[in-house]
């Protein structure tokens, strides 16, 4: 390759063979049926805490399987990269946005924690969604963490590969 075309040539993004994964991640969290059927609150909050569901079930998935700890690295930097957009473009400044994406950080540790166990315990999950997941008034919150539960366990039998390949929650 000429001095020219390495200077000018499109650097490999290392968060390429996450990115399909990123997208299913979120259109699961997305799917009506959590917010119609389970009464998750259709906000940008309940949003939030939909897509950190469904983030931290898949990376608690793929810390389990040693060819999916690296791809795991890149999904949580997708949403690292997603959250900062999402921060911008709502009109959060430069200034403020490294300190909000820190506490966004700790919310999502947090969060893996809380639903780690909880994913082992209806109870103990039901009150991490109680906790974590913005629903609406009178909503029992076994309803989601029945649904998640069902979801992670599906999740437990697709092979890595597929897991990767974003071929998850079908």
């Amino acid at each position: 390759m000429s001095f020219l075309g390495k200077l000018f040539a499109r650097k490999r993004d290392d968060r390429d063979v996450a990115r399909p994964l990123w997208h299913r991640t979120v259109e699961i969290a997305r799917e009506k049926e959590w917010y119609r059927d389970c009464g998750v609150a259709d906000t940008i909050g309940g949003r939030f805490d939909m897509i950190t569901l469904i983030l931290s079930i898949v990376l608690i998935r793929m810390e389990r399987e040693p060819e999916l700890i690296e791809p795991s690295v890149r999904l949580t930097e997708l949403f690292v990269e997603d959250m900062d957009g999402q921060l911008r473009e709502s009109g959060v400044g430069d200034v403020v946005v490294g300190k909000r994406m820190g506490q966004l950080m700790r919310v999502l540790g947090g969060r893996l924690g809380a639903y780690r166990e909880g994913l082992g315990d209806e109870a103990l999950m039901a009150e991490a969604v109680t906790r974590n997941v913005t629903l609406h008034d009178g909503t029992d919150p076994l309803l989601v963490a029945r649904r998640a539960r069902a979801f992670a366990a599906g999740l437990d039998l697709v092979p890595a590969f597929r897991v990767l390949d974003a071929e998850i929650g079908k």
